[in-house]
This record gives C-alpha cells, sequence and structure tokens, in this order.
C-alpha cells in the first residue's frame, strides 16, 4: 500500500515524476560504493559551482554559501594561487571548499574543468551552476584574442560559460532543486538608463559576426568594428537571451530553474580593473550619489547567493533584480546614507526587495535567440538534445505503438510519394500560358456539366450518404496549387539554366493580362454560343512556340 502511495505521489509530480521514472535504473554493486563514497564526500550538502570565485562577486557569493554550511562550493578559477590566498585571508571553511582551475580563454581547459568535476562529484548531482565570472576591457580600441583565437571578453563571459553549460546541464538536472544562474547586466538591458542611454548600446544586429565563426580578425558578434566597452554588454545581452532561450528549450524537459540577474553596480569591483586611476576614483563616487545604482561586493554578493539558494527563486525564465527603480532629487538623502538608498541595483532594500525584472525588445527577441544558439553551438563543437517535453511512460501507448509503428510509417510513405506543387528535382512547379488555358476551359465545361448532369448526381449522393460537415470542408486560406509540371524543352547545358531571357520575361510580365484575356474569351465563346467572335488556336499555338523557344 505505501509503495502504491509513493508511485501515486511521483506521477503527480508531474515534470520531476516522470523524470525520476525515466532515468530510474536497477543499483548494482559498484552503484553501491559510489554513493558510499558520494555520502563520505559531501554529507548531505548541496553541490555549488561557482565561475570567477576568486574576486568581486564571486568571491562573495561563495563566502555567503559556505556560511550556511548547507553547500560544498567548488570554485572555477583560472589562478589556483591567487584562490588559496583569497581562501585563506577570507576564512573560507577548505572542508566544504574545493577549487578547480578553469581558465575560459581556452575551451580545451573548460572540457578539462568538467571533466575534473565530474570525477570529483561522484555519484552527486550539481544543485546549482552559477556562471559568474567575466571581464571588462573598455579602455582597449583594439581586441585581444583569446586561445581559440575568439574576441577575448566574449569568450570568457559568454562562449565559455555556454560551452560549461552544455558539458554539465545533464548533471545538473539530475538535482531535486536544480537551478542555472546567469550573471547579467544593466547595460545588457536597453530599456533603462544604464542600457539605453549610455554610447555604445548592447546590440548584436543580425549577428554576422558569429555567423562568419567569429575568429580573429571578427572582433564583435555584429561582425562592426571592435569597442572593447560593446563587446562587454554585448556579452551580458548574450546570457540574458540564452538564459530565456535554454529555459523555453529545456526547463520543462529537465526541472532546471534558468534564470539571470542584475545585482547592481560594483563601481568598487576588481571588474573595473582596467579603467584608468581617475575613473576608479570617481565612478564609485558618481553613483552612490548621484545615480544611486552602486552597491557594495558584499550586499552583491549576498544578492547572487540569495537566488542559489531563496526558495522564491526557484522559478524559471526570471530576470532577478533588487529594489524598485532609481530615484530623483537625491541630494542631502544620499549623502545622510552613505549613498545606501533603494534603487533598481542600488544598495539597500535587504532581502524582500527582489523582484522579477522586465526585459527589453532585444532580450527576448525569440528568432535572433535561436540564431545566437545555433552559432554559439557552432562556435564551441557542441551538440545538444532535442527539446522533449516530459510525458508519462504510459504502458498502453508503448504497446500501441509497437504494433502500430509499421503501419504509421506505410502510411506516411504512401502520402509522401505526391509532392503538389513540386517538380521531380524540388523546385516550384510553373505552369505555361498554354496549360493555363485549357485549364480555364476545362472549368468553364465542368461548370455547365455540374450545373446540369452534376447537380442530379449530387442530389442523389447527398440522399443516400447525407452532407460533408461545414468543418470539414472549410478553413483552408489558399486554394490548392496545381499539380502539373511544366513543359520543358531541351537547353544547352554550357548556359546558366536558371537565366531569364529578357522575351521570356515579357511574357511573364503579361502574364495576368493574358490570362484574363483567355478567360474572356473563352466565357464568350461557350456562353454566346458565337464562336466566330474568338479564335483559340491562335494565342494557344503562339504561347507553345514560344515555350519552345525558351
Amino acid at each position: 500500500m505505501r509503495v502504491c502511495a509513493l508511485i501515486l505521489a511521483l506521477g503527480v509530480s508531474s515534470v520531476s515524476g516522470f523524470k525520476f521514472m525515466a532515468d530510474w535504473k536497477a543499483p548494482t554493486a559498484g552503484d553501491g560504493k559510489k554513493l558510499k563514497d558520494t555520502k563520505e564526500r559531501f554529507g548531505d550538502k548541496q553541490l555549488v559551482v561557482v565561475t570567477g570565485a576568486s574576486s568581486g562577486l564571486g568571491r562573495k557569493t561563495a563566502l555567503a554559501l559556505l556560511r550556511t554550511k548547507q553547500y560544498h562550493v567548488v570554485g572555477a578559477v583560472r589562478d589556483l594561487d591567487k584562490m588559496e590566498a583569497v581562501a585563506e585571508i577570507d576564512g573560507f571553511d577548505m572542508e566544504n571548499f574545493t577549487p578547480m582551475e578553469c581558465e575560459l580563454q581556452s575551451f580545451d581547459s573548460v572540457h578539462k574543468f568538467c571533466d575534473n568535476l565530474e570525477e570529483f562529484r561522484l555519484a552527486k548531482p550539481i544543485d546549482r551552476l552559477i556562471c559568474n565570472a567575466g571581464i571588462y576591457q573598455p579602455s582597449l580600441d583594439y581586441a585581444k584574442w583569446s586561445m581559440d583565437g575568439h574576441e577575448q571578453t566574449m569568450q570568457a563571459n559568454y562562449l565559455s560559460h555556454f560551452l560549461m553549460i552544455n558539458r554539465l546541464m545533464e548533471a545538473v538536472s539530475a538535482a531535486p532543486d536544480p537551478r542555472i544562474i546567469l550573471v547579467g547586466s544593466v547595460t545588457g538591458n536597453d530599456n533603462t538608463v544604464g542600457g539605453g542611454g549610455v554610447y555604445p548600446i548592447a546590440d548584436l544586429h543580425e549577428l554576422d559576426g558569429f555567423k562568419a565563426g567569429f575568429e580573429n580578425p571578427i572582433a564583435m558578434a555584429d561582425g562592426y568594428q571592435f569597442i572593447g566597452a560593446k563587446a562587454y554588454k554585448d556579452s551580458k545581452l548574450c546570457l540574458m537571451m540564452l538564459s530565456n532561450l535554454l529555459h523555453a528549450k529545456y526547463h520543462k524537459q529537465t526541472g532546471i530553474a534558468f534564470s539571470s540577474i542584475y545585482p547592481g553596480c560594483i563601481a568598487e569591483s576588481p571588474l573595473f580593473r582596467e579603467k584608468r586611476p581617475w575613473f576608479r576614483k570617481y565612478f564609485p563616487v558618481f553613483m552612490k550619489f548621484i545615480t544611486g545604482g552602486f552597491v557594495g561586493e558584499e550586499e552583491a554578493g549576498q544578492r547572487l547567493f540569495q537566488v542559489a539558494h531563496d526558495p522564491r527563486c526557484s522559478k524559471s525564465g526570471v530576470y532577478w533584480s533588487w529594489n524598485g527603480g532609481p530615484r530623483e532629487g537625491r541630494g542631502a538623502e544620499a549623502l545622510e546614507k552613505g549613498g545606501q538608498i533603494s534603487g533598481s541595483g542600488g544598495a539597500g532594500g535587504g532581502w524582500d526587495s527582489i523582484f522579477e525584472n522586465d526585459q527589453s525588445s532585444k532580450v527576448l527577441d525569440v528568432e535572433l535567440a535561436s540564431n545566437l544558439f545555433k552559432y554559439s553551438a557552432g562556435i564551441t563543437e557542441t551538440t545538444w538534445p532535442d527539446p522533449n517535453q516530459v510525458v508519462s511512460p504510459c504502458p498502453t501507448l508503448k504497446v500501441v505503438g509497437a504494433i502500430s509503428k509499421a503501419m504509421i510509417l506505410r502510411e506516411e510513405m504512401k502520402r509522401m510519394t505526391e509532392r503538389p506543387g513540386f517538380n521531380a528535382d524540388g523546385t516550384p512547379v510553373r505552369v505555361s500560358k498554354a496549360k493555363r488555358a485549357a485549364k480555364v476551359a476545362d472549368k468553364v465545361v465542368s461548370g455547365v456539366l455540374r450545373n446540369s448532369v452534376g447537380r442530379v448526381g449530387g442530389f442523389v449522393r447527398r440522399r443516400i450518404l447525407g452532407k460533408l460537415p461545414e468543418n470539414a470542408i472549410a478553413g483552408t486560406f489558399q486554394e490548392e496549387k496545381p499539380k502539373e509540371e511544366e513543359e520543358t524543352a531541351t537547353v544547352d547545358m554550357s548556359e546558366d539554366i536558371l537565366s531569364i531571357t529578357s522575351e521570356s520575361k515579357e511574357m511573364f510580365d503579361k502574364e495576368t493580362e493574358d490570362i484574363a484575356m483567355i478567360e474572356d474569351a473563352i466565357s464568350g465563346a461557350v456562353f454566346s454560343g458565337d464562336s466566330s467572335k474568338t479564335n483559340l488556336k491562335e494565342p494557344i499555338k503562339e504561347d507553345e512556340e514560344n515555350m519552345v523557344a525558351q
């Protein structure tokens, strides 16, 4: 009875229940040892991966996670010596923190990191993947290239995280409350002052740079001239679009909550280490007392930690932000509170100031996001699973499906033997004017017969079979186009068979006029009873000669 109740509970929980059944395998002796080793290594703690854990936002987030004693944190960093020093200074709980080398300027290094992580985690699923690491090179008027020959900002911030998600998504999906969090930015969201009012603006245009392979010397996603600040903003736009697309494609299938966040402008962050000294000195003052968008590293780390920890943030497809928007007339109040006044991304507000922020039309551009995903997969040489809806493993469907599969395939192949409107080579059918005239004549004659003999036959049919339902015959938005293939003549293969001669172009331009003339002529001949007024043979003969000439 208890077993039945358990199965029923799993079935009711839709995605998680069916996913459990789909992934279930009979345990082996080797699995038992692996589970035991996993328990000894991690205990009851959840496993979290944080990229860029040695500085700035990632450093404070890792520390906040460790303080709860509920997580084992893997820090993906490029400099293990620096990470060791930071861990000692900040007092990281090293029993629950594991640094691993991951150089985001190298796809090989990302692959190696994922391999090492797979070995390290044993049977433990990855509960959280936090894609935080990023670089900002706004002062450069030329691009710097990664080990793979891609512009550094875009590879480190976006492409390497794209590859990492691809490698780790399966391990994340096995967790009970799986989340993948991408750190976006107000600069990638152009429906704000920070994103839409300060040049350069994040804009991927038609992704010509990605489409062409995004290899040196192509430095920008849109294929145009390099601007360091725009490269950063474009990378954040890519991350936010990726989060939305992954939600649409894989949330229901995997149960993973995909989200992006903007924790506020961390104006004193090492992110600005490549800016000039005067900027690093005065930019925090400007953000604190003028715009109110400033937030310190500690508070920003708490915000990213919240999205990883707070049960309210298990919702997928969300762009998380804090507070309610910048305030006007800040002056004295800002000075009194050291700049700590609520604003969208600004400091203050606390745990409950989190909200689901609006995203710009660029971020929500589904068609562009689809192309971004396709081109990114090509650049990173990744293969992604087909998005499938999670369905119940219905035993009846399996039995019926096994029996009917061959029959369904046979009927579908039969349907596919004809392609109305296409020639044998797959090109669309173009019908000659001679054939059009014949079809018009046939239509007129058929109309006459339909109004005489056809009416009698229709009356008998309706009396015996009854009328077809209206919804069976209505609903088409276009008439089916003719199936006949165009008559073609032998042509010299040395010539371009796709070229259009001036004579055939003239004939094509007058097509509508000719058809109208033929219809009028036939109608006059049939309904007036006077065939002497129209000679149909001449235009038809002329059409046939034109076709042969072509």
